[in-house]
């Protein structure tokens, strides 16, 4: 009978005082990111990802208990890897910063990553306990890295002191991990601009008695328009 590649405790634990080599992990990872790419989380087993890494499976199991633990590790790594978080943009201003945080990629490799969320997402859909492990790989990265920008900008001055940047910073993580796992669509510079300059900076500055913008607050309403006639011809 086959082995099944979920089963948690197929290999036992790597015996006590016994260290993981951390350069070893990001090569099991950076297998498992590959693997899934091509063949997707149905098609995923720790036999390609051992074999794509040239290491036992023995070597995957003392590390990950499951495949799908190994691929959301995997997901983070990714995530991890696309921010620098000691050298953070400082260009003066916030807006800046977060532009300058993303790095333009290649068709080909936003079509990797757009195929490595898809895997995700279909782990996911099978399992909605997951949900927290996988905002912890995929939003909280960039969430971290945002409030760091904010708090920046809060010192400085540049927005609202009653900002509730906690919030604020998860935002534009949540819609891009929404844009790649629901819509399945790549997180691109126009996409960036939209929601940089349309929701996060507004909301940033704005202060707490100003109201929300509303169209509908730049035309009189009709008995105020009708009073104002009146007015107008006494």
């Amino acid at each position: 009978m086959p082995q099944n590649d979920d089963a948690a405790g197929a290999v036992e634990p790597a015996p006590p005082g016994r260290r993981r080599d951390p350069s070893r992990d990001a090569q099991l990872l950076e297998a498992t990111l590959e693997v899934l790419a091509e063949v997707g989380a149905a098609g995923l087993t720790m036999d390609l990802v051992a074999a794509r890494a040239g290491a036992g499976k023995a070597t995957i199991y003392r590390r990950w208990t499951s495949k799908t633990e190994l691929v959301i590790d995997a997901v983070a790594h990714m995530k991890r890897k696309q921010i620098d978080f000691e050298h953070l943009p400082d260009t003066g201003t916030l807006r800046g910063d977060l532009l300058a945080l993303f790095k333009p990629q290649s068709l080909e490799e936003s079509e990797r990553k757009l195929k490595i969320m898809a895997g995700l997402a279909s782990l996911l859909s099978q399992d909605q306990s997951l949900a927290d492990a996988a905002n912890a790989a995929v939003v909280q990265p960039w969430a971290q890295a945002h409030l760091a920008l904010m708090r920046r900008a809060l010192e400085r001055g540049e927005i609202s002191a009653s900002a509730d940047i906690d919030t604020l910073s998860q935002v534009l993580p949540s819609m891009s991990a929404y844009r790649g796992l629901v819509q399945r669509k790549p997180f691109d510079r126009a996409f960036l601009v939209s929601m940089v300059d349309g929701v996060l900076m507004p909301a940033l500055r704005r202060q707490p008695s100003e109201p929300p913008p509303d169209s509908t607050a730049q035309s009189p309403s009709p008995q105020r328009a009708v009073s104002v006639r009146k007015r107008s011809r006494d």
